[in-house]
């Protein structure tokens, strides 16, 4: 079969085809410069205020569903297959504004107005999700939007008074799901996609099959998951990422399921796919979710992509490593398994082949004597990289620690397990004592960094509390142990 070049995609109700899209092409670029759709606005060009947020619907395996993403880190070349709505396509009859936009207007929910385009994407996004939210979702939902004049108040006062001025239902976004299911549909033939220019060329694999089959084509080229990585690397870095095999559309990369006593995460599948099935088989993981990024970014990133990057400072490695969580890649027709701690080898080194990838991340599921944490620190609560994330994991069985595995990013070259501390722990009493002697211990296993997110000192007294506060959480020999909310 021959490779397809266009790139084709539904942009509001139009249908799109681009002849020649080079790998490092934004759809924030496309929409402004070539379609002057220029509403969506670029602010950071990384991914953090908001101001580029746009839907997009794509075909899944449960049908049609739309997402707030950024445009500014979000390549043109994989949005093919999908239907990109911008803020233009709010517009209702007669010029009419639409409810979230009304809204925002009657609780002056805007000042400067160049923020507000992004705020309306999010919240039509929560509204066409979540009619009545609470003031909780609305923060969550705005986490990825940043505004520096009006104050969140009168925003969130308009994300939860949404309602009285319409409802999801009369929303063409449903009243045209069918037949935007059909058109979507059609688009999809099933052919390899490959357009561009011969230097910077994009790639789109029919199937995974295909995808190992591009690689060995193309060994060094740049495998873009969700971009929340690579869209940096071309907005603020200016590197060459092609040619780059676009991995984001394949439904087989992205299965989330329970496979017996582990849960099985495809390298595919973005922080939101998992973040149901990970809230009720780890719910100790559910708050800490909410936590990487902002909503734009957890509908785009992939927990393979967090991975497979190798970051020191990657939010999913420690408390993946923590759970015992293994790693499938994938080379030509052979794949390996390998525990997930193996995978990091050194600062920007991990142990696989240019032409090999992650395919999937097995994690077992914990016991009824387990017990289990995981912790974020950085500057900002929301929407923040980490200056020390931790996951521990052990069991408990009358009164004795043993399967002790804990686990720390930001505190050395990759992603490491607390050897020295794990041992203080293993065959222990659940005591005060035993714990402080882990802390002790911590001082052995790190030596952590000064950058400017945070001090050596800061993170290792971050990291020794980390211990603490997880007995403090635990410990029942106290009449009330402590709970503590917020990392």
């Amino acid at each position: 079969m021959t490779h397809r070049t266009h790139i084709r995609f539904i942009l509001n109700g139009k249908d799109v085809s681009v002849p020649i899209v080079s790998a490092d092409q934004t759809l924030l670029d496309f929409l402004r410069l070539e379609r002057r759709l220029t509403g969506t606005k670029e602010g950071c060009a990384e991914g953090d205020c908001g101001a580029c947020t746009v839907l997009v619907g794509r075909l899944g395996r449960t049908g049609l569903h739309y997402a707030p993403i950024n445009a500014c880190i979000r390549f043109l070349a994989s949005v093919d297959g999908c239907h990109v709505v911008t803020v233009e396509h709010l517009t209702g009859p007669e010029g009419r504004l639409h409810p979230v936009q009304q809204a925002m207007v009657d609780h002056h929910g805007s000042q400067c107005g160049f923020c507000t385009p992004g705020f309306v994407m999010a919240l039509y996004a929560l509204w066409m999700q979540t009619p009545e939210p609470t003031e909780v979702q609305v923060q969550t939902a705005l986490q990825g939007n940043l505004c520096r004049c009006t104050g969140y108040e009168p925003i969130i006062r308009a994300a939860i008074a949404v309602s009285r001025y319409g409802t999801p239902a009369s929303d063409h976004l449903n009243t045209e799901r069918e037949t935007m299911t059909a058109r979507l549909a059609a688009l999809k033939d099933g052919r390899r996609v490959v357009s561009g220019p011969e230097d910077n060329l994009s790639i789109l694999p029919s199937s995974v099959d295909d995808l190992a089959a591009c690689l060995q084509a193309y060994p060094n080229a740049t495998i873009v998951a969700g971009a929340t990585d690579v869209g940096l690397w071309v907005t603020k870095f200016l590197r060459d990422i092609g040619p780059a095999i676009f991995t984001g559309h394949l439904e087989d990369l992205r299965t989330v399921e329970r496979q017996g006593s582990l849960l099985l995460i495809g390298a595919g599948a973005s922080y939101t796919d998992c973040q149901d099935l990970l809230s009720e088989h780890l719910p100790h993981l559910s708050s800490y979710w909410d936590r990487i990024a902002g909503w734009q970014v957890r509908n785009m990133g992939t927990v393979g992509g967090n991975i497979a990057n190798g970051s020191p400072i990657g939010d999913t490695p420690p408390v993946l490593i923590a759970l015992g969580a293994e790693i499938s890649l994938r080379r030509d027709t052979e794949s390996r398994t390998l525990p997930l701690e193996d995978f990091f080898i050194d600062y920007g080194k991990q142990d696989r082949r240019s032409d090999e990838f992650v395919e999937s991340i097995r994690v077992p599921l914990p016991g009824p004597n387990d017990l289990n944490a995981a912790y974020k620190i950085s500057k900002r609560r929301d929407e923040d990289i980490s200056s020390v994330a931790a996951g521990i994991h052990m069991t408990v069985r009358d009164g004795i620690i043993n399967n002790v595995r804990i686990a720390f990013g930001g505190m050395a070259a990759t992603p490491k397990r607390a050897s020295k501390a794990e041992a203080a722990l293993n065959g222990q009493p659940w005591a005060r004592e035993g714990f402080e002697a882990a802390v002790e211990a911590l001082a052995e296993d790190f030596s952590p960094l000064t950058d400017w997110r945070a001090s050596s000192d800061y993170r290792m007294l971050a990291a020794q509390n980390l211990l603490r506060r997880f007995f403090l959480e635990n410990d029942s020999q106290t009449d009330t142990p402590v709970q503590l909310a917020c990392a």
